[in-house]
């Protein structure tokens, strides 16, 4: 019987953390992280955004128990505040051949062509470094970390259709010419993230 209890206690706290990070810590609209290539997918047709969101979600979650192991291994170190962000690209790229390596085995050169340049992209941005550094430095346990990096993916997903929808609405001849285009989505951006973030329980300080 104990066991079952902490089975569903384990579950229970990745859920919770999967959840937080999509809605509360939203990547995008609380930290902005990786906004920059958000904006870039928004305005690429020959980019797939579902291919990007499956492709970051593999990124993210194999990255993650890397830079665990990898955080424990220069927690002794003085000095490891300097040398964190370097660890954890490298834990990104390992990641990076790995889910390479996944793709060529599952699909053996079918439509590999379509995914492979695409995993840059969902590799090597802020999303996957953010959360890497967010975790780790908060002393995250592995189980949170997997459950925050499951739901920063998912978070990245749904702002990823949220700007897409608000872009295309944008389109519209009434907006100032000056303002169309990349500022009006940046304007588009933090005006959710303003409502999100109050949503969350914060307020505005003046």
């Amino acid at each position: 019987m104990m066991e079952w209890k902490e089975v569903l206690s384990a579950c229970a706290e990745f859920f919770a953390y999967a959840i937080l990070a999509v809605f509360a810590q939203n990547a995008i609209f609380t930290r902005a992280l990786g906004v920059s290539r958000l904006v870039h997918l928004v305005g690429d047709d020959s980019v797939s955004s579902a291919t990007f969101a499956a492709l970051l979600t593999a990124v993210q979650l194999i990255a993650t128990p890397i830079g665990y192991w990898a955080n424990g291994l220069i927690r002794p170190l003085e000095y490891r505040a300097y040398i964190r962000p370097l660890v954890f690209v490298l834990c990104s790229a390992a990641a990076f051949f790995i889910v390479l390596l996944l793709l060529l085995l599952i699909f053996r050169g079918r439509g590999v062509s379509r995914l492979v340049p695409v995993l840059p992209m969902a590799t090597f941005n802020c999303c996957i470094l953010g959360t890497l550094l967010i975790t780790t430095t908060q002393s995250f346990t592995l189980l949170q970390m997997m459950g925050f990096a499951l739901g920063t993916s998912i978070g990245y997903a749904l702002a990823l259709v949220v700007v897409t929808e608000g872009q295309h609405r944008l389109q519209n001849p009434n907006i100032p010419a000056p303002f169309r285009g990349l500022p009006a989505t940046l304007l588009y951006i933090g005006i959710v993230s303003l409502a999100i973030y109050g949503f969350t329980g914060h307020t505005v300080a003046f």
